[in-house]
């Protein structure tokens, strides 16, 4: 995929300040919304899209299923279903900044939990060896997959659509044609079938809460102090307060004794939960706090002013697809975690597409230079209430599948369209 010249926003590095910003620190609350209402009047619509398609989806199939959507345990289901699109995504998310494409993404996560699998299963080996192996393995997949494309100099589309095909072989060749390979290790099924105890989940829920609330004020005070681009006081407490807000409600929700027998305990956050969180975390601060994340908005924004810069957009290009691969084999994980077993086909038919439309939908441009990590969980969110809504009202497998593409084209629509107003804007 090409890379142009792309806008970048405030939230982003190399964005410009906003209006009612003096100096580059915002001067008032006034000021911080009336820069973002302008920014969404010229094209930056970020996440909103994704956010107003959460609360819409959510309200419309409550109204239709009021007895079981918003239910403890179909939220709870909701969220182990959406983990792994999520995780994909996350890997995507990283490609796409650069403008390219990672078509093999979806069949990586299958052959990394097909090792995983074997490993477990034949080998007999402990499960953080297996773990680690088929990390490892995607790391090297991603290596490979990025020296194609970026040492070689092979179109990324051309490079992927071949290894997904590839892959599909590998993956074959190593659980064997129809076969499938159980998990039966308890510490890799806990990940999506085993809950953390209620009280342990309050402390890690206050834990996050000011986590946050601390990283939020040590930022806005080291940058107030030195001067530089800062959002009043006020600003950053209200996020703050959404955030602990929205960790509380669902804590409460997922502590909730959901089981639909009074003979069978069933209450606790899943424990792929705080993993879709902690590397959430972990991501949003390499792409949005360090060097090499600032290079990867740079080079996807113009690669080759980017390369005149001094960047070296070859290295970058190849990590990204290193960390695409690497989260495609914890979605692999994850996903069989939550399946108990893996076959030849894991990883494979909407998979990709799937984590694809998640990154789009929450707000990352297929066009490069534009994006962040919250969008996968966002997007997936989105996909995840789609299926989950569709699947409680018995609709037919053609109309999900209808549906899902239509608001992916819808989506993908609206970032072209925004993209067309911004640069009209500059113009």
């Amino acid at each position: 995929m090409a890379t142009n010249t792309v806008p970048t926003s405030d939230v982003e590095p190399g964005g410009a300040p906003p209006p009612g910003t003096q100096g580059g620190a915002e001067t008032s609350v006034s000021g911080v919304l009336r820069g973002y209402v302008d920014r969404i009047r010229g094209g930056d619509l970020g996440a909103l899209p994704a956010i107003l398609g959460i609360v819409v989806l959510t309200v419309f199939f409550f109204a239709l299923r009021p007895e079981t959507f918003l239910t403890p345990l179909n939220i709870t289901n909701l969220l182990i279903q959406a983990a792994p699109i999520t995780l994909l995504a996350m890997g995507l998310i990283w490609v796409l900044l650069l403008g390219d494409i990672d078509l093999s993404a979806g069949v990586v996560s299958g052959v990394c939990a097909a090792v995983l699998a074997q490993l477990l299963a034949e080998a007999g080996t402990p499960w953080y060896v297996a773990v680690l192996a088929a990390l490892v393995a995607g790391a090297v997949i991603g290596a490979f997959t990025g020296t194609l494309v970026a040492m070689i100099g092979i179109p990324s589309l051309v490079v992927t659509l071949a290894l997904f095909l590839a892959f599909q072989g590998v993956t074959l060749r190593i659980i064997g044609q129809g076969g499938t390979v159980p998990i039966r290790d308890d510490i890799i099924r806990a990940l999506t079938n085993d809950y953390i105890p209620v009280g342990i989940g309050w402390v890690l829920a206050v834990a996050v809460i000011a986590l946050y609330a601390a990283l939020q004020l040590n930022r806005w005070r080291s940058e107030r102090s030195r001067g530089v681009t800062h959002q009043p006081l006020p600003i950053v407490l209200a996020r703050v307060a959404l955030i602990g807000v929205i960790v509380v409600v669902l804590t409460a929700i997922l502590n909730a004794d959901r089981a639909l027998s009074a003979a069978v305990d069933l209450q606790g956050i899943p424990y792929a939960i705080p993993v879709v969180v902690v590397l959430l975390l972990l991501l949003t601060f390499l792409l949005g706090r360090t060097t090499f994340g600032r290079h990867v908005y740079a080079a996807g924004g113009n690669r080759e002013a980017a390369r005149r810069a001094g960047i070296n957009v070859v290295r970058i290009r190849v990590l990204v697809f290193v960390i695409s691969s690497s989260m495609a084999a914890v979605s692999g994980l994850v996903a069989a975690a939550r399946l108990s077993s893996v076959t030849p086909g894991s990883g494979g038919g909407n998979t990709l597409l799937y984590a694809v439309g998640a990154a789009v939908i929450g707000g990352t441009s297929l066009f490069g230079g534009r994006g962040r990590v919250r969008d996968a969980v966002l997007g997936g969110l989105v996909i995840a209430i789609i299926d989950n809504g569709l699947g409680l009202l018995q609709v037919s497998a053609y109309l999900n599948y209808i549906i899902t593409g239509g608001v992916l084209l819808l989506a993908a629509s609206v970032d072209a369209l925004a993209r067309r107003r911004a640069a009209a804007g500059r113009s």
